[in-house]
């Protein structure tokens, strides 16, 4: 049902799923979503991701999993965390991995404001995890969500970090973002 729902909203608002890579890249993965300027990027990679099938996650502030619209959060792959105590989030990752296959959804952003340069724990994430990055997007000029193109664990494993970095930064040249002045294309 969900499926289907997702496919029928994608088209009435005009958006449609790109996919670049094998579909199965979805099912185990760190999931890079780039450029993050809007708050709607996260409802149109959910509709993409239910209109596949596939399970994703993301991490949040455990406030919105616990408030009263808690259920809706989880209901739409909301995993909390206390940001006021300090986390090993890449072991969390990794345990979380260890338990079920999904996409765990990471803006290296951080915010949906310009920043000089991405944070790097997905990178970590990936690496603890053995899982590969999976490179998003949502294209607002061509009302497109790129979805598939992988970067497996033996790259993230045998390249250098500068390398992969580079690899996702020539990615992104493509995407043109909801509002590009809160974009950096220099990610690292």
């Amino acid at each position: 049902m969900k499926k289907l729902l997702a496919k029928l909203v994608l088209k009435i608002i005009g958006w449609k799923v790109v996919l670049e890579g094998d579909v199965d890249n979805l099912d185990r993965c760190i999931l890079v979503v780039a450029p993050h300027t809007a708050n709607e990027e996260y409802m149109l990679g959910n509709l993409a991701y239910w209109s596949l099938g596939k399970p994703l996650k993301v991490i949040i502030k455990d406030e919105h999993t616990k408030a009263w619209y808690g259920f809706l959060v989880k209901a739409m792959g909301g995993v909390g965390i206390d940001r006021s105590q300090k986390n090993d989030l890449v072991k969390f990752v990794v345990d979380q991995f260890a338990k079920e296959d999904f996409s765990l959804v990471i803006t290296p952003e951080g915010t949906r404001s310009w920043v000089p340069k991405w944070r790097k724990g997905f990178y970590h994430m990936a690496l603890a995890a053995k899982v590969p990055i999976v490179v998003a997007a949502g294209d607002f000029k061509k009302k497109q969500i790129h979805l598939g193109y992988k970067i497996s664990v033996e790259d993230l494993e045998t390249r250098t970090f500068e390398d992969i970095m580079q690899e996702m930064e020539d990615y992104y040249k493509k995407i043109t973002p909801k509002y590009p002045e809160k974009w950096n294309p220099k990610i690292y």
